[in-house]
């Protein structure tokens, strides 16, 4: 979990994973978005594989980055419950959903 938590202090490397929710994209379509060098970019693109909050594809010269939605869920899920927010989510949903049905 602190490993995310690295990946997701830096405000670039959250825009980055922004983009990647509409779909993959390459390394160069990423760094189009943003005035940082190539080599500040890929370091960025490593502290996100290191998280594993991207995964990485070759396709000859180009690399294609693909969000891992499940990975932020869940280490998300994992802060919240430390702190007991996620139980008391839940009796709330199921206590509105009682509601609803009654």
């Amino acid at each position: 979990m602190s490993l995310v938590f690295k990946a997701l202090a830096d405000p670039t490397r959250r825009r980055v994973l922004e983009l990647l929710r509409r779909g993959p994209m390459t390394a160069g379509e990423l760094a189009e978005h943003f005035d940082s060098s190539k080599p500040t970019m890929s370091a960025h693109f490593a502290v996100l594989k290191e998280a594993d909050l991207v995964e990485a594809a070759r396709d000859g010269k180009t690399i294609v980055y693909q969000l891992k939605l499940s990975v932020l869920e869940d280490a998300l899920l994992g802060f919240a419950s430390t702190f007991g927010m996620v139980a008391g989510a839940a009796k709330r949903g199921a206590r509105k959903r009682k509601e609803i049905t009654s």
